[in-house]
């Protein structure tokens, strides 16, 4: 609710009708699940960008753990509740961001809106003439920039003394204990704090013990924060289970963002990029699958449509809660220098860039070329080889006769192209005394064959596939087709033609 029904007491479990005697302007909006578990896989997203640690507190939406470690380097742990402050400050104007080294004492520090500012005076100007001239104070060293307003950093080893004014609300316990301390008429975590450990466990028990330890700052749960070893990732978990990947996908982008922004600072590419999806099936169930690069590339677009191809090819044994993207092999990027303006100068870069779209748009294995094959049978003469993998050995036929040879490493004289049909097409052939074709009824024409060269009879393959073919090279209105007699199996068929 806001803040202007809560002080005319308005609290969370009313009823409406309940909440109305007491707002009578208190305007209802149902709980939409799917939006806020939107909003908050978006707030997730945006705040990648200050800490790779991001994780939705379970069952309050709207709050966050971040990770805070290793942020000396990047204006230490100031710089960090800044720039998450202008970062949720993005999606609610009253953003609040608290740095401690317990959770109890962060989640209360994220209540508290920090030292209040100054209010300015103003008559300051008008009786400043009347007083004597302020001596010039000696010069010091610069104090690190405070954090903004509803930031507030316990310093460290500090949370016992933070918490000792902080209401009793802000500490998590169970009902019959918040209820006994109200009646002894503790209002503060200190309080509760100055108690005997002994004596709240014997009236609480376990409970009670576990509320104590809490408001002296003793707090050994974390947030459930993953920590990867590999030097550049990013982690982050979804509001609630997700089955489809649209929500995946969404922070993978987010995450890219961070990891390629760190490697252009470093002149350095992805040479690999690891995505670790978190299942809802247990703590270390994990689906992992890797993207390896031609060539090291240091580009949002292009990986990320290779991570979106990847993932959608992924069948998903269960839905998933977290992930995790990591570069584990890097390289470094080319320096090639080009023109612009010259036609002749090419960048290798935009040639992966839309490889990677048309894979993302098709399917893997659909960028090839052509190579020849050393064999007699037309429809094994050529083969379509995947781009990226053309001169791997794994590619090769295990065939020694069916080794591939580039067609570009021929002689200069360029044949006819053979343009196959798959699979060839049946046909009524009309022959002559010796055998030869005269008529050919194909797809509902009737070629009458002016010139009919052949036949040449090809065999063989017996131990997997036999063949006994006679071929006609045929000469029509239509062009030159490729038809033959099948002796095994028996009938015409028609091969294709040549351009």
């Amino acid at each position: 609710m806001s803040a202007g029904a809560g002080r005319l007491g308005v609290r969370a479990g009313m009823t409406v009708a309940a909440a109305r005697a007491r707002c009578a302007a208190l305007v209802v909006w149902p709980w939409d699940e799917d939006a806020v578990r939107r909003a908050t896989d978006a707030v997730s997203a945006l705040l990648l960008i200050a800490s790779p640690q991001v994780t939705p507190v379970a069952g309050a939406p709207g709050m966050w753990w971040i990770g805070a470690g290793g942020v000396d380097g990047v204006g230490g742990e100031r710089g960090l509740a800044r720039a998450l402050h202008r970062l949720a400050g993005a999606w609610h104007p009253g953003a609040r961001v608290g740095v401690a080294d317990s959770c109890v004492a962060a989640r209360a520090a994220t209540w508290d809106y920090g030292p209040a500012e100054p209010v300015p005076d103003p008559y300051a100007e008008a009786y400043a003439r009347y007083l004597p001239p302020a001596p010039t104070p000696p010069p010091v060293e610069a104090a690190p920039l405070p954090p903004p307003r509803g930031c507030v950093v316990v310093p460290r080893g500090g949370c016992a003394a933070y918490l000792a004014t902080v209401p009793l609300a802000l500490v998590q316990m169970d009902v019959e204990v918040r209820a006994g301390l109200a009646a002894l008429g503790v209002r503060t975590a200190g309080g509760l704090a100055a108690l005997d450990g002994g004596d709240v466990e014997a009236r609480w028990g376990p409970a009670g013990l576990s509320a104590w330890r809490l408001a002296r700052g003793e707090d050994r749960r974390r947030p459930g924060l993953v920590r990867v070893e590999a030097r550049r990732s990013v982690s982050t978990e979804l509001a609630a289970p997700s089955a489809t990947l649209e929500p995946v996908l969404f922070l993978v982008r987010a995450a890219l963002d961070r990891l390629v922004a760190d490697l252009a600072r470093d002149a350095l590419g992805a040479a690999t990029v690891a995505l670790t999806l978190h299942l809802d099936v247990g703590a270390t169930h994990t689906l992992t699958r890797e993207v390896r690069l031609a060539r090291p590339l240091a580009r949002v677009a292009p990986l990320f449509e290779r991570c979106r191809a990847l993932l959608e090819r992924a069948t998903l044994p269960a839905p998933v809660c977290g992930v995790t993207v990591s570069v584990p092999a890097t390289g470094r990027l080319g320096s090639d220098q080009g023109d612009l303006l010259s036609p002749a100068w090419h960048d290798p870069a935009a040639v992966e860039a839309a490889f990677a779209r048309i894979r993302a748009e098709l399917g893997p294995n659909v960028v090839v070329r052509a190579v020849a094959r050393d064999h007699h049978r037309p429809e094994r003469a050529g083969q379509w080889l995947p781009v990226e993998g053309v001169d791997a050995p794994s590619d090769a036929p295990s065939d020694a006769s069916d080794a591939p040879r580039d067609v570009h490493a021929q002689s200069t004289h360029v044949p006819a192209a053979l343009r196959l049909l798959e699979p060839a097409e049946s046909a009524d052939v009309a022959p002559d005394a010796v055998g030869a074709p005269t008529t050919v009824h194909w797809r509902g024409r009737a070629l009458a064959v002016t010139r009919a060269d052949g036949p040449e009879r090809l065999s063989g393959e017996w131990w997997a596939d036999p063949y006994r073919r006679d071929y006609w090279r045929c000469t029509t209105a239509a062009g030159l087709l490729l038809a033959y007699r099948d002796r095994a199996r028996g009938g015409w068929w028609v091969q294709g033609w040549y351009d």
